[in-house]
C-alpha cells in the first residue's frame, strides 16, 4: 500500500511500531502531490523543509519522545492562514510578497506534536469570491472532473483531500467555506462552534462569521484533527470522545423544508438525502420532520454582516493596492461599502434573534440534517461571463448561528458528489461527529474515490 494512502491513525501507529517513517510517509505525499497537482492546481506552494520537519520528528520518536498522535504527519493549510516561513497571500496579489512571521495559533499545537506542515493550497482571493481565473495561481479543479469547480474558498484544500494528495488539510468557514468544497469534492468538512479554534493568525473575511477547521477523508480523522485544533481543549467536548457511539435512540430532526420545494435542488439530491434519512433511521435514530425558520432570513442577515465586516478588514489595503485586487473581489467590497451602520446593527440584531429561533426549532432534536448544497459542483464554464453567479448552499445559516456542522459524502449526483450536512448545538462535535461516523460505515459513500 502506498503511504500516502493510510489514514491518519494507521500512519501514527506505523510510526511507532517502526514499520514506516514519517520522511517516508513525506516522500509518498511529495510524490502524490507532483503527479497530481499539475492537473488540479490544489497546492500554491510546497515547504522547502518539508522532508527536514519529517527528519525531525523521526528523531523524536527514535529517542522515545512522542510529543503528540499527529507528529509525523502531513498536513496542508488553506492559503490565508499564517504558517511561519511559508508565503501568506491569501491568494491574492495584493500580498504577493508576504511571507508568514509565525504560525497561526489554530497551528501551533500541530507544529508543537511534530506535523509537518507540507504547504499552502489554493483560496478564493481573502476567501471572498471565485473562481477568479485572472488571478496570478489558477483555481483549484474538482477531482472528480477537472471541468468542475471545487466550491470555494478552501478550495484546495478540499482538492488536495479529495484526491489523495494528503488526507488533512485546514481550511476556514464564513458562509460555508469548509462544508460546500467538501460535499462538491467528495470529502470531509467540520465547521466548528464558533469560538473553539482560535481565528489569530488568519486573515479575517468577517470576525462574526469566521472559523477554522479541517477537511478530511474521513469523519474520524476529521474529529481528531478538530481536537488539535482546539483552543483550551479542557473547556470542550473531545470531538472524537464518542465516535463509536453511533445513533440508536438519537433524535434528528429532517429540515426538509429548507431544500425541496427549491427549484435549485437536484432531483438526485433529493432521492439523496431521502435516503440518507432512511439510512439513519435503519441505523436505530429517531427522524422527524422539522420545519426550521426560513432560510433565506440566515443568508441576508449573514450577507450583510460578512461584506460590512469584509469591507472594514480591507480599508487599508484597499486605499493603497485597490489596482491589484480581482474584479470579484472589489465588487463584494463594493457592497459592504454600501451597508450603513444601521443596516449593521440590524443585521446583528437579526442574529441574536434568528439564533434564538433555531435554538427553540432545535430543543426536541439531538441532530439535524440537511444538504451541504443544493447541486453538484457547477462547471467552470458557468463563470465565464461578466455577471456573478450563485451556487445554492444550506451553510451560512450555522455561521449565524455559531452551531457546529459535518459536511460528508452521501452519494453522487451523476459522476459528481453531493454532501451530507449534519449540525448539533453548540459544543456537540462530537455527537455530530458520532452521527457522521455512524453513517460512513454504513453505506460506500466515503470510500469512493475519483478517476485519476
Amino acid at each position: 500500500m502506498n503511504p500516502a494512502d493510510l489514514s491518519l491513525p494507521d500512519a501514527a501507529h506505523a510510526l511507532r511500531n517502526g514499520t514506516l517513517t514519517s520522511e517516508n510517509l513525506t516522500q509518498a505525499v511529495l510524490e502524490r502531490i507532483a503527479t497530481q497537482n499539475p492537473r488540479l492546481h490544489a497546492f500554491t506552494h510546497i515547504a522547502t523543509d518539508a522532508l527536514e520537519q519529517a527528519r525531525q520528528a523521526d528523531a523524536l520518536l527514535a529517542a522515545g519522545q512522542d510529543p503528540g498522535p499527529f507528529c509525523g504527519l502531513p498536513v496542508a493549510v488553506k492559503d490565508l492562514i499564517d504558517v511561519q516561513g511559508q508565503p501568506a497571500t491569501s491568494g491574492s496579489r495584493v500580498l504577493a510578497d508576504r511571507i508568514a512571521p509565525a504560525d497561526a495559533a489554530a497551528l501551533s499545537r500541530l507544529r508543537a506534536q511534530g506535523a509537518v506542515l507540507i504547504g499552502k493550497v489554493a483560496t478564493y482571493e481573502f476567501a471572498m469570491v471565485g473562481p477568479d481565473l485572472t488571478l496570478p495561481d489558477p483555481p483549484a479543479r474538482n477531482p472528480w472532473n477537472p471541468a468542475h469547480i471545487t466550491g470555494g474558498s478552501s478550495s484546495g484544500s478540499a482538492a488536495a483531500v479529495a484526491s489523495g494528495m494528503v488526507r488533512l488539510a485546514i481550511g476556514t468557514d464564513t458562509g460555508g467555506s469548509i462544508r460546500s468544497p467538501s460535499a462538491y469534492c467528495g470529502c470531509v468538512g467540520l465547521k466548528p462552534t464558533y469560538d473553539r479554534v482560535s481565528r489569530s493568525g488568519a486573515f479575517p473575511l468577517s470576525p462574526s462569521l469566521d472559523h477554522i477547521g479541517p477537511l478530511a477523508a474521513t469523519v474520524e480523522e476529521a474529529a481528531l484533527a478538530l481536537d488539535m485544533l482546539t483552543e483550551n481543549p479542557n473547556q470542550w467536548r473531545p470531538a472524537a470522545g464518542r465516535l463509536t457511539q453511533g445513533v440508536a435512540g438519537l433524535r434528528i430532526g429532517y429540515a426538509r423544508n429548507w431544500f425541496a420545494d427549491d427549484p435549485q435542488a437536484s432531483p438526485a439530491l433529493i432521492r439523496a438525502m431521502d435516503d440518507a434519512a432512511a439510512q439513519l433511521s435503519m441505523l436505530g435514530a429517531a427522524i422527524t420532520l422539522v420545519d426550521l425558520p426560513d432560510y433565506p432570513l440566515y443568508e441576508a442577515a449573514g450577507s450583510i454582516i460578512l461584506h460590512a465586516e469584509a469591507l472594514d478588514a480591507h480599508r487599508a489595503l484597499i486605499q493603497d493596492k485597490s489596482d491589484l485586487y480581482g474584479r470579484p473581489t472589489l465588487q463584494c467590497l463594493a457592497f459592504g461599502a454600501a451597508i450603513d451602520p444601521a443596516e449593521l446593527a440590524q443585521a446583528h440584531q437579526a442574529q441574536t434573534r434568528l439564533t434564538a429561533e433555531m435554538d427553540q426549532a432545535m430543543a426536541p432534536f439531538d441532530l439535524l440534517i440537511l444538504p451541504t448544497t443544493l447541486t453538484p459542483a457547477l462547471p467552470f464554464s458557468a463563470f465565464d461571463g461578466e455577471k456573478a453567479v450563485w451556487t445554492p448552499m444550506r451553510t451560512i445559516a450555522f455561521n449565524v448561528t455559531g452551531q457546529p456542522a459535518l459536511s460528508l459524502p452521501m452519494g453522487f449526483d451523476g459522476a459528481l458528489p453531493l454532501g451530507l450536512q449534519i449540525v448539533g448545538r453548540k459544543g456537540d462535535e462530537d455527537l455530530i461527529c458520532a452521527a457522521g461516523h455512524a453513517f460512513e460505515r454504513a453505506t460506500d459513500h466515503s470510500v469512493q474515490r475519483p478517476p485519476l
